[in-house]
């Protein structure tokens, strides 16, 4: 899997509202109306995230969900990032 270029990343990141770039990760946090509704909205990443075959780092603080995308095995931000994000995203 190739990494994306910086000049890809950015472009790319143009097109994710409330993703950021830290390095060679992308991030989103999500705020929903309580606990329960943070788990469902977990359970609901990990089913598009199996699919995907592709993982995210996941941080749960009650309402609030924070994601974490990198390819791992290529060192960086790759297009299977970026899908991920897209089905994710999808979800708000």
């Amino acid at each position: 899997m190739d990494l994306l270029t910086d000049e890809q990343i950015d472009e790319k990141l143009a097109g994710f509202p409330g993703w950021t770039r830290q390095g060679d990760e992308i991030t989103h946090t999500e705020t929903l109306a309580d606990f329960r509704a943070a788990m469902l909205y977990v359970g609901a990443i990990a089913y598009l995230a199996e699919a995907a075959n592709h993982h995210p780092d996941i941080g749960i603080s009650w309402n609030k969900v924070t994601l974490t995308l990198s390819t791992h095995s290529a060192g960086g931000l790759t297009v299977k990032d970026f899908a991920l994000a897209e089905r994710i995203s999808g979800l708000s």
